[in-house]
């Protein structure tokens, strides 16, 4: 007998944070009420297909506090919160230099230009000294993949999460 696959949902709520534990954080709190929308926490085909859409977007926009980006287009767009924030998360300080030296890269293959070799160690000082350079193919590179991420992973998980529940009501009935 097999068992029957497990159900998006459940998967969800293991891994999550939970509503209380996002709307006391202290970035979050100028959102106010609309963090208390219970669309936003409900686990449903879309919505789970949004946050998860939405977080792939913002972890790869190269700017500082993604976690408010990613709850103001989740209020917008009615998208789960905790799934887009975990997705968000995953630009952290250890994936941060490769996803942005590959983003880099791609921008500056969109525009036709080779690019500056960065340094063995990338460092601030670095950085600093190079973002009038550097600025244009990194954005560029980060919101087209960002972008391209954001869709294919809605259409993904809307199928993921379909082929799911067909299967365990197959499952049940059969």
């Amino acid at each position: 007998m097999t068992s029957a696959p497990i159900v998006p949902k459940e998967f969800i709520k293991r891994y999550c944070p939970n509503a209380d534990t996002v709307r006391n954080h202290r970035l979050l709190q100028f959102f106010g009420e609309h963090l208390h929308s219970p669309n936003l926490w409900h686990l449903n085909r879309r919505s789970v297909a949004r946050g998860v859409s939405l977080g792939f977007f913002w972890a790869l926009v190269p700017l500082p506090f993604q976690m408010i980006g990613v709850v103001a287009s989740a209020i917008l767009w009615r998208a789960n919160i905790p799934i887009g924030l975990v997705l968000v998360w995953m630009t952290n300080p250890l994936t941060i230099p490769p996803l942005f030296l590959g983003t880099y890269f791609f921008g500056n293959w969109l525009l036709g230009r080779p690019g500056i070799t960065p340094p063995e160690h990338i460092t601030i000082e670095w950085f600093r000294e190079s973002i009038g350079d550097i600025w244009l193919p990194l954005l560029l590179g980060s919101l087209s993949i960002g972008l391209t991420l954001a869709i294919l992973s809605y259409f993904v998980i809307d199928y993921l999460w379909r082929y799911t529940v067909t299967k365990r009501w197959k499952n049940r009935s059969g």
